[in-house]
């Protein structure tokens, strides 16, 4: 049982949790799982096949003095006499390119990935491993918390985050409020700042809540159909904090 609270941070009467909030915890199951759902989003990567090919080339062949490595007819870029087509002249293919048929999807047994789901669910309702995570929780007395379905109506940022804050989250999101520039070349990849991750709220349904929350740095909202293991466990880390609607509580409760 957890209490239900208002949008100004009162408690009400209390919920029971779904039986998937019972389930063991697997943080093994929960990283592969994963790590499965990552290689799906990943493109593949190839060669164009007649990269470094399209070009007329031949050898000279033995006692010119010289090594028998094709060398350009042509001019411009591959002029006469210049070294080119194989792997190891500028300009030529590579040796082993890469190719589009390489499987980079991790493959998860339907009933494992349904476990670790159901475990990602549970861990988010143990304290201990909720602030072992990083978060700051120490203000709320329980998780995870359960919110009144009015916060879904939530159409201003700044409304948002009062809302939060009375909840108890203020530190967590205070954590999370600063970026940091990525060391590396990431920078210069479209990468340039790295968050750090925030609480996550699940909901039923799209509703003006999820615009508001899109200006909150680390802050997550997902629906009950678009919630994945990622989404409770980022990076393969379980225990995120997490506030859930009494709607979608009671989702879980029918499924």
């Amino acid at each position: 049982m957890v209490k239900l609270f208002d949008l100004k941070g009162k408690a009400g009467k209390e919920v029971k949790l779904p039986a998937v909030f019972e389930t063991t915890y697997r943080p093994d199951l929960i990283r592969r799982a994963v790590l499965s759902e990552q290689s799906k989003k990943k493109q593949k990567q190839g060669r164009f096949p007649l990269a470094g090919r399209r070009v007329a080339a031949a050898s000279m062949g033995p006692g010119r003095g010289a090594s028998k490595v094709p060398r350009s007819t042509g001019s411009g870029t591959h002029h006469g006499g210049r070294g080119t087509l194989i792997h190891s002249t500028v300009g030529g293919r590579m040796l082993f390119p890469p190719s589009t048929d390489k499987k980079i999807i991790e493959k998860m047994n339907k009933k494992e990935h349904k476990l670790a789901f159901k475990s990602a669910i549970a861990a988010t309702s143990q304290k201990e491993l909720v602030l072992s995570r990083g978060h700051k929780a120490e203000d709320v007395e329980e998780t995870p918390i359960v919110v009144k379905d009015s916060i879904m109506e939530i159409s201003g940022t700044k409304k948002l985050l009062s809302t939060l804050q009375l909840l108890g989250l203020g530190n967590d999101l205070e954590r999370t409020s600063t970026r940091k520039i990525r060391a590396g070349k990431g920078k210069m990849r479209g990468r340039k700042y790295k968050t750090k991750t925030g609480p996550l709220l699940i909901v039923t349904e799209d509703c003006p809540v999820m615009k508001a929350g899109n200006n909150v740095l680390g802050f997550e909202i997902v629906t009950t159909r678009q919630l994945s293991v990622e989404n409770l466990a980022p990076g393969g880390d379980p225990a995120r904090f997490t506030i859930w609607t009494e709607s979608a509580i009671k989702h879980f409760k029918e499924l």
